[in-house]
This record gives C-alpha cells, structure tokens and sequence, in this order.
C-alpha cells in the first residue's frame, strides 16, 4: 500500500509540474507552418495579414469568454427543430436551385454541377468531438440524401467552416475538386484530403466555361491558436455560364476594398453573405459582418439574389438566434429591397435564383 501511494504521489507531482508547464510547452508543438513562399502585400515570410491592417499580437480572448459567462450573451434554445430535404441528383442547364444546409453551408446546384461551400456535417465546431460549440440545428440536407458533389470551396481553416472529418467522408466518397487558400491544402492533405491551394485572385477551370477565382477577404484564421494566420483566408467567385456566384466565407468590413475587387468579377447571379455572428460589436467587427455591412456588400455586388448565412446553428457569439434574420428584414424595408432579393431561410429550405434581377 505504501508503495502504492508513493507512485500516485509521484503522479500527482508530475501532473501538477506539467499543468505549471503547459503554457509554456504546448503552445509551440500546436504552432505549425502549414506554407512557405515569397512575402507579399498580405504575408509576412511567416504569417498572413490583412493589407492595409498590419500584423500584431493576437487579440486577447479573456475579455470575450469573461463576458459570454457573465449573462451577457443571449440564451439560445439546446435545438430548433429541422425539416430536412433531398436534393435532387443534378440541375440541368441555366436553371439554378440553392439549399442553406446550415451555418456557412450551402449546396448550390446548376449546369448539371453540385457545388458545396464550407461544408460542415459534424455536431461540433471544435477540435474535440466531446467539447466545444455544438448546433442547434441539424443539417439542412441528411449527409446520406447529398448528392454527388462536384466542386467544394473552403474558405478558411476555423472548425466552423473547415470540417475535416465531413471533408473526409466527401473526398472518399465523391473526389470532388477542393479549391481553397494558402496553406489549407497542408492541414487537408494531414487529413488524407487533396485540394488546390491558390492565392488571392488566382483562378482555377473546373471544366470550360467553369472556373473559381479565389477573392480578397477580410479575416484571420487558426486551429490551435498559435499558428494564427498560418494559413490564408478567402471568398470565392464561381464563375457559371448565365451569371457568377459569390461566397464571402467569413469576412468583416474591414476598408471595403475587397468588396470592390469582388465585384468586378461580376454581374453575380447569387451572392452567399453572411449575417450573423457579430455581437458584442467592440469584438467581433474585425471578424465578422453585421446584417447592415452585409447590406452594404449586397448593394455593391448587386447580384440577382442574396442569401443570408452564417447564423441560427451554432453559437459563437452573443446576438439572439433569431436577430440576424429580423434586422436584414428591418434593413431591406428601410433600403427599398424587393421581397426575395436577400433571403433569409430557414435550415433545409430550397429555393430557385432567376437568371436576370428584378427591377428594384
């Protein structure tokens, strides 16, 4: 027994020095290079920066978590009940049918292609399948009723919007082409997945008169906290016969530049934004629009339709689940913006994207 006591002693003791370490040891093991290549306006030899806004210190979360326990997030509803849909298995011709799956999902089917953005299957948003921001709601689509996919784009490596498990499941099933940003394809090809990493503004055909030019956002991205900005963060322009697609991933305002630089890549047919996850404002607006930015953007790309995304399945920030939807009503009243132009749906809605914009 004295023996016994003396290991778990000894075992306590070597815990307790290592949790005294961790700070110190673990942070530079989690840190990765994930690219290498030449400085840029937008790299450093070693990190990624949004131009206009140099590289710092990364932004202190303690503030932030102090305040998501103090009461001052809103209270969320542990589910919202789901009507899932199945997709039809392919679109044909000029005809173009959108799915908001949920969060920054999307299935986007036209020209006989299936197109999926950020796709995330998995209950949580986190590194840990035990722990961790989890959804509210259920996928908009059944991973087993998700026809083939084509083409997927991948804006960026947070687990909110890069699911390496879903990925994986997609990529063993289908093999479609993955275009992301700098550096993702490494954290990809970790996980078994091929892809194609570009640059901002670099292009990729998908077959002719189909291509994805990567664009300009504004954002940051990690996995582990210390590889912060490791890797590259983007939107995507799909360009279709009968007019382009816009997906924005995650983006704040930031200069607006980036939006003027997308929207030569028009004229847009759909423009996919988001509108949520934003409060407290003071935080969250180097990171993420707000519904009246996301108005701005939709005033600049003028695309045929909007759909608003990135709100009301899991929750990251501190705004009501329902408030997103309610201020872009609020907002397309008051800017004069017809009814079906920037949709908001609900999780598992369908619906259709004329080939010319109504007259505003």
């Amino acid at each position: 027994m004295r023996r016994l006591l003396k290991w778990i002693g000894k075992a306590v003791l070597f815990l307790a020095i290592g949790l005294c370490l961790a700070p110190f040891v673990v942070p530079p093991f989690l840190d990765r290079i994930y690219y290498e290549g030449p400085r840029s306006d937008h790299y450093d030899g070693e990190r990624f920066f949004n131009p206009g806004f140099p590289p710092g210190p990364p932004a202190s979360r303690r503030g932030f978590f102090g305040r998501w326990t103090s009461g001052e997030r809103a209270e969320w509803p542990d589910h919202v009940p789901v009507s899932q849909t199945v997709p039809p298995p392919r679109v044909e011709g000029q005809e173009m049918v959108v799915t908001w799956i949920g969060h920054a999902t999307v299935l986007v089917q036209t020209q006989g292609l299936n197109i999926l953005t950020d796709p995330v299957w998995s209950e949580r948003t986190s590194p840990f399948g035990f722990i961790g921001p989890s959804r509210v709601r259920a996928p908009g689509v059944a991973f087993d009723a998700l026809p083939r996919i084509d083409l997927v784009v991948v804006s960026h490596n947070h687990y909110d919007h890069m699911d390496t498990q879903t990925l994986g499941r997609l990529w063993e099933r289908d093999r479609p082409l993955i275009v992301t940003s700098l550096g993702n394809d490494a954290i990809l090809r970790g996980a078994g997945i091929e892809s194609r990493a570009l640059d901002w503004g670099g292009s990729v055909a998908v077959r002719p008169g189909v291509e994805v030019v990567v664009e300009r956002v504004h954002h940051w991205s990690s996995r582990w906290g210390t590889d912060r900005n490791r890797a590259l963060w983007s939107g995507f322009t799909v360009r279709l016969p009968g007019g382009n697609i816009f997906f924005a991933g995650d983006t704040g305002w930031g200069d607006g530049s980036w939006v003027r630089e997308a929207a030569a890549h028009g004229a847009f047919r759909l423009a996919i934004l988001p509108i949520g996850a934003y409060e407290p404002r003071d935080f969250m607006r180097h990171s993420h629009i707000d519904p009246e930015e996301a108005v701005r953007i939709f005033e600049m790309l003028d695309p045929t339709v909007a759909l608003g995304m990135h709100w009301g399945t899991v929750q990251l920030t501190f705004e009501p689940i329902h408030e997103p939807p309610r201020r872009l009503a609020e907002l397309r009243r008051e800017r004069g913006i017809a009814d079906g132009r920037f949709v908001a749906t609900e999780v598992g809605a369908s619906f259709r994207v004329p080939l010319r914009a109504p007259a505003r």
